[in-house]
């Protein structure tokens, strides 16, 4: 019975700390609001073909015939069914996007033509039949006329932030890169977790030469510049989305083994760990039971911060040519394609997706520095 209401007791010690850190957190209105803009990025990332005007892979659909219009243009297009049918899954459709069956072309003008078949029964001068639709239509850019014979729809599409340089619709490849940025972000800190609180357990709890071997690994990679790093890796593995995330991981581990290693040198001494060295608990137990919940909160900081850093690293190497390759929507490639453009007036095509960068930097760095004081132990206290 005793046992019973110590977990109870325990269970509401757990559940009013919870509490405690949420209103801390609510309290600080910048950390608060970074958070919040983090979460409706993270649903915009999911639900991105839903979402975006063009619902293709990567945003991709090209029309070089309305290439670098300015925010809310409107054009025609004459949408033309492909009798090919593309199958595609349900998660494919909704996570990669939707392979077209169609084709669209931007028109600057269209007119309908009435038609009667030659009423002779030995004759036909009209090889199509009742059903079939006549259209006259300008190619958009051109004033060359064209009839078309069979079925087709007119439609009619705003472009809010315009087209870029390929006329691909911009806002369709800006929300296609958070989910980009986002993932770089989640994978590279993920790996570089798993290496770093490894690595920091380890050497912090068993000291000696594993400590020596460790350390010495630490401070070799950390005395190389990150960037340097990443590019080498980057250039080794190849050019590619997956290789960016292997890249940054490998290279944000030190910092977070160093932090670990700190947190455990300080609760390694503590009482209930010397106890459980006492009762002759396994080491393991002993790591990952007790030392590790009480060392997450440095760790969950930490990891904010290099969430920002991943998103910039991505962003340079993909602004460099060697992060993630086109098609793929990478606000660094969307700067490389039109930094030259900053001069003249389709500077929006370069400041967009830089704002975009510095939005989601300050959010994960203004989220950091509010963790920072939620996991403040003597702020909690007083």
């Amino acid at each position: 019975m005793s046992g019973r209401v110590e977990s109870i007791d325990k269970f509401m010690n757990y559940i009013s700390l919870n509490k405690i850190a949420w209103l801390k957190l609510r309290k600080n209105k910048l950390a608060f609001f970074s958070f919040c803009y983090i979460l409706f990025s993270i649903f915009v990332a999911l639900f991105v073909v839903l979402i975006s005007p063009d619902n293709s892979p990567n945003a991709n659909e090209m029309h070089i015939q309305i290439a670098k219009k300015k925010p809310l243009t409107e054009v025609k297009f004459l949408h033309i069914a492909e009798e090919n049918e593309v199958h595609s899954s349900f998660l494919k459709s909704f996570f990669v996007g939707v392979e077209k069956n169609y084709k669209r072309i931007p028109i600057n003008y269209y007119k309908k033509l009435d038609f009667q078949k030659y009423s002779d029964s030995l004759k036909s001068v009209l090889s199509f039949d009742d059903n079939k639709k006549i259209l006259e239509y300008c190619v958009y850019g051109s004033n060359k006329k064209i009839v078309h014979i069979g079925d087709y729809e007119i439609i009619s599409q705003k472009f809010w932030l315009g087209t870029d340089k390929f006329g691909r619709d911009y806002l369709s490849r800006v929300l296609h890169g958070t989910r980009i940025s986002l993932s770089v972000g989640l994978i590279s800190v993920f790996i570089s977790l798993i290496i770093g609180i490894t690595l920091g357990l380890l050497a912090g709890y068993f000291r000696g030469f594993i400590d020596n071997v460790i350390m010495w690994l630490v401070n070799v990679i950390w005395s190389i510049p990150t960037l340097l790093m990443v590019i080498a890796i980057t250039l080794a593995l190849g050019k590619g989305f997956w290789q960016v995330f292997i890249a940054i991981g490998f290279t944000m581990w030190v910092e977070v083994a160093r932090v670990v290693r700190g947190q455990v040198l300080i609760v390694r001494e503590l009482e209930y760990i010397q106890a459980g060295k006492v009762l002759a608990y396994k080491s393991y137990r002993i790591i990952f039971k007790h030392i590790l919940p009480n060392v997450l909160g440095p760790i969950i900081v930490i990891s904010a911060a290099n969430f920002a850093s991943a998103i910039l690293i991505e962003s340079g190497l993909s602004f460099l040519g060697i992060g993630a390759q086109p098609p793929i929507a990478s606000w660094g490639n969307m700067i490389k394609d039109h930094y030259s453009y900053i001069i003249m007036d389709k500077a929006y095509l370069a400041i967009v997706p830089g704002i975009a960068i510095m939005s989601f930097v300050l959010a994960f760095m203004l989220l950091g520095n509010g963790l920072r004081e939620v996991f403040d132990v003597k702020k909690t206290n007083n």
